[in-house]
């Protein structure tokens, strides 16, 4: 049920504090406000005692008038009491001055005179005492804020883990899919947490550290709490940027204090996510290393290398760049087991699908299996994000329950980005139809390559003015030196189909070009699918392996003649591809003319349209 706000009068300002418990004030105000209520008490137990103040010329004028009854001498000041009321006052308070006569002059008007007899533990404590034992309790305080467990200068270096119990973590395997060979793997670590003895009553001996190692979004961080929840042991969690600080020796002394909390409390498993922050490889650069990071490390590897497996605590890690770790951690007897947490298949991309739709209302024309289909490359945060995307679109337009319709929506918002509500002019919506026919059209009669799932010539994303979507039938691991060139003659075949409808070319192939230059590019360099070049791999850098981040340009070892040849390779290659584009584009030129036709009038074409479309016109050529 949706929550009702109820709307705020014209002018107001709306209430931002947290409701259901009162705002705190900070400790620097209940200090303030004890020594102001201090220093009334004080004022009125001096007013209380003493009386008004009065100057010792007027005191004496009062003894020789005979209005004094008493008087107490102390050192600093005379206290009195007067005969008679004065301005509603009879006790007074003078400043004592050295006087000789005072005394004879108090014998003489009958003044009854003591010396300071009455006791001053009263003004004592109101006046240094009570102020001391503040200060001291205000330092203990502030002492015990940076010494205790919330944190602060004097406990830098304990270590940062938030510690589940058994009974907190509440994921399990059932709440994991998609990742059957690695759910296998961790199974085995389950066992052992339950029954040790069933390994080491045969000599057997456990694995230290697992590192789990995928993309992001794959899952890594909920499989290590299934494994702690399947176990019901207690999990520590943290991030491996939560070891360094800016205090030398801060990481490696959180290193330590993690590793007795985890023993004290075995059996146990330990998680450390984004290991990379902590564990890249040490090395000697002109720059000079981080001191501080590779003393963290040193101590991971110590702590590690002697640690007793047999304790019952388990090491489990996570990182997407496993080519940045230090080969230390990699070897058998730390992390001596490596899980790989891919990306799911179609089967396993339905089975996350129906975990994350079990809280979402679904209406019965919903059908998982054409949307997992529909969704090849999702990792598993994708989906949870793909189903919410569904879930907000259906609240959006108030239906009761999420609709085939509203997911579609999602993929694309997913894929190709946001809807843009721009308004194009009439040649350059004409140029993106007969843009994006061109790839559709190529990508329809060339063999090999996916099946066309929808164009449209409506905005989307950053500077997306048009897309033509490709979705496989099946998952493909590997690819030939056929389907590569097929794919660079797709990419090409919007340029080609504006070379052909207009005689001119425009700036909206750029993105497709980057990408077919470097599809070209590794074909040489990487693959050897170069006649002319041979069977050699140019490039040898070291690529992220789950990362799809863009590199600085570094050449290989090879000699500048090589260079040339590559560069000249890469520019034949692509220019057979765009013959080929432009030759099917220009067989079917009627084709061409008509899908646009369609997708100006229409904006979105869907893949049945467009193969029903290019058939036809196959069968009248026969």
């Amino acid at each position: 049920m949706p929550e009702t706000q109820t709307p705020n009068p014209r002018g107001a300002k709306p209430d931002r504090r947290p409701r259901g418990r009162p705002p705190a004030l900070p400790a620097l105000w209940y200090a303030a406000g004890f020594l102001v209520l201090l220093a009334i008490v004080q004022a009125v137990f001096v007013a209380t005692q003493g009386g008004r103040t009065l100057p010792y010329s007027e005191f004496k004028s009062l003894v020789r008038a005979g209005k004094v009854q008493e008087v107490v001498v102390g050192t600093d000041q005379i206290q009195g009491t007067l005969k008679e009321a004065d301005q509603g006052s009879t006790n007074f308070t003078t400043v004592r001055i050295e006087d000789p006569k005072l005394v004879e002059e108090l014998d003489d008007h009958g003044v009854k005179y003591t010396g300071e007899a009455a006791n001053k533990w009263m003004s004592d404590v109101l006046g240094w005492v009570l102020p001391l034992l503040f200060l001291v309790l205000i330092w203990s305080f502030f002492f015990r804020r940076m010494g205790g467990a919330e944190g602060g200068v004097m406990s830098f270096s304990r270590s940062k883990a938030k510690i589940y119990a058994e009974s907190d973590v509440k994921v399990s395997f059932e709440d994991v899919a998609g990742v059957d060979e690695a759910e296998d793997e961790l199974r085995e670590i389950v066992e052992f947490l339950k029954t040790p003895r069933k390994y080491t009553s045969i000599g057997g001996r456990i694995p230290k550290g697992v590192l789990l190692v995928g993309p992001p979004g794959t899952g890594k961080t909920l499989l290590a709490r299934a494994v702690a929840g399947e176990a019901k042991a207690p999990f520590f969690s943290l991030s491996g940027s939560e070891f360094v600080e800016m205090f030398v020796g801060v990481g490696a002394a959180r290193v330590r204090d993690l590793f007795r909390q985890a023993v004290a409390k075995a059996p146990c498993i330990v998680f450390i996510d984004e290991l990379d922050a902590l564990g890249k490889a040490r090395s000697q650069s002109p720059m000079g290393s981080h001191e501080e990071r590779e003393q963290t490390l040193n101590q991971l590897l110590a702590e590690m290398d002697g640690f007793d497996a047999r304790k019952g605590v388990i090491i489990m890690a996570a990182t997407n760049r496993p080519e940045v770790l230090d080969p230390a951690l990699l070897r058998p007897g730390r992390f001596d087991r490596q899980v790989l947490v891919d990306k799911p298949d179609v089967r396993g991309r339905e089975a996350i699908l129906r975990i994350h739709v079990k809280n979402v209302k679904m209406a019965p024309d919903v059908d998982l299996h054409v949307v997992a289909a529909r969704t090849a490359g999702f990792a598993g945060a994708d989906l949870a994000n793909l189903v919410n995307e569904g879930a907000l679109l259906a609240a959006r337009h108030d239906k009761s329950a999420v609709e085939m319709r509203d997911l579609e929506e999602a993929i694309d918002r997913l894929i190709a980005g946001l809807e843009k509500k721009r308004v194009m002019t009439d040649k350059e919506r004409r140029i993106v139809a007969y843009h994006e026919s061109g790839h559709a059209i190529v990508a329809t009669l060339l063999p090999g390559l996916d099946p066309v799932h929808k164009i449209s010539i409506v905005q989307r994303g950053f500077g997306a003015l048009g897309y033509t979507m490709q979705l496989p039938l099946e998952e493909r691991y590997l690819m030939t030196r056929t389907d590569l060139l097929n794919q660079l003659a797709v990419l090409l075949g919007g340029r080609s189909a504006e070379e052909i409808a207009f005689g001119e070319i425009s700036t909206g192939a750029q993105n497709d070009l980057q990408r077919a230059s470097d599809i070209a590019r590794a074909m040489v360099s990487e693959y050897g699918m170069s006649d002319e070049m041979g069977l050699v791999a140019f490039e040898t850098g070291r690529r992220p392996t789950f990362l799809n981040v863009p590199l600085p340009q570094e050449r290989g070892p090879y000699s500048e003649e090589t260079a040339r040849r590559i560069d000249a390779e890469v520019s034949r290659i692509m220019r057979e591809a765009h013959e080929v584009a432009l030759r099917l584009l220009g067989e079917r030129r009627a084709k061409l003319d008509e899908l646009s036709e369609r997708l100006l009038e229409k904006e979105v074409i869907e893949g049945a349209e467009l193969r029903a479309l290019v058939e036809a016109g196959a069968e009248k050529d026969v």
